[in-house]
């Protein structure tokens, strides 16, 4: 990492990081293999979605685990004109990063995303929030990150979106797009607090961080490959970030994107992809999206 070390749980993570860093290194890529993402489809759009407007920016907050991946996927996301990590579900006297990290606040890790409605709707926002940036049905945890302050939650700014998003969890529930139910919750009336300075754009600015190598560089890829005419190459970063470290990330994702394509098995046009939703009822499978077991999360690493 290149800036001056003020997160306070970072240091003493670092000598497992550097670790796990000389194994990443191996192979050549720089990248440990991690399990194929599987070739699924995107979820279905929303049915119903807000209707037609001549707003030009639009506000809404989700949560879905540690907010540097979820952060990360919208900063790709065209039409997002800002997002940024903070914390959402409590009182702004909670709203600290070592006090939300016991659990015991009501808060939860969140992203707060701004978007023009002519490029990109709430619906649209949604999709890819239930596709790629998160796993729906995990109840108060996330991958490795165990707690309510993982919850799978949207912070909807109105009623408006409260009610496209309760709609859109109806149906993909009917849908039976994954193998269990889905534990995400909508709450209204929440007010959003930014996250420290730096917890801002810390997938773009730590692309190799072992964290985000594991549990969040998948997540982009999948951006890119389920919602192509959505994706970005350069985030829209919040602390302006040097172009430098956008350009790495973008590196080391393709590095990863040609990593992935080598590993991935052929299949035939005919053949049906296990864990694909769809008429036929087989259900979603997001094992490529979550960690590795026995991958350092940020909860169970050393802090202080």
């Amino acid at each position: 990492m290149t800036e001056k070390m003020t997160n306070p749980r970072t240091p003493r993570r670092l000598g497992m990081a550097a670790l796990l860093t000389g194994v990443l290194l191996l192979g050549g890529l720089g990248l440990r293999s991690l399990p194929a993402a599987a070739d699924s489809p995107a979820l279905p759009a929303p049915a119903a979605d807000e209707p037609s407007s001549q707003a030009t920016s639009e506000t809404t907050v989700v949560a879905g685990g540690c907010f540097w991946g979820v952060q990360g996927v919208f900063q790709h996301v065209k039409g997002v004109t800002r997002a940024v990590s903070g914390y959402a579900g409590d009182d702004k006297d909670t709203a600290h990063y070592e006090m939300v990290g016991t659990g015991e606040t009501g808060h939860a890790e969140s992203v707060q995303i701004t978007f023009d409605p002519r490029q990109i709707t709430y619906g649209r926002i949604l999709q890819i929030y239930f596709s790629v940036a998160h796993d729906p049905t995990e109840l108060n945890r996330q991958g490795p990150d165990e707690g309510t302050q993982y919850r799978s939650t949207i912070f909807a700014a109105n009623a408006e979106q409260a009610n496209v998003a309760k709609a859109y969890i109806a149906q993909l529930g009917q849908a039976h797009v994954f193998n269990d139910p889905i534990v995400t919750t909508i709450e209204l009336g929440r007010s959003f607090y930014p996250a420290e300075d730096y917890h801002q754009d810390f997938l773009a600015r730590n692309p190799d961080y072992p964290y985000i190598v594991y549990n969040d560089l998948p997540k982009i890829e999948e951006l890119k490959r389920l919602f192509p005419a959505l994706y970005r190459p350069d985030p829209v970063l919040v602390m302006g970030a040097r172009r430098t470290e956008s350009g790495r990330c973008r590196n080391l994702l393709s590095r990863f994107e040609a990593r992935e394509k080598d590993r991935r098995p052929q299949r035939s046009p005919t053949s049906e992809s296990p864990g694909v939703g769809g008429a036929s009822g087989v259900k979603r499978q997001r094992s490529g999206l979550m960690s590795m077991s026995g991958v350092p999360s940020r909860q169970s690493s050393p802090r202080t």
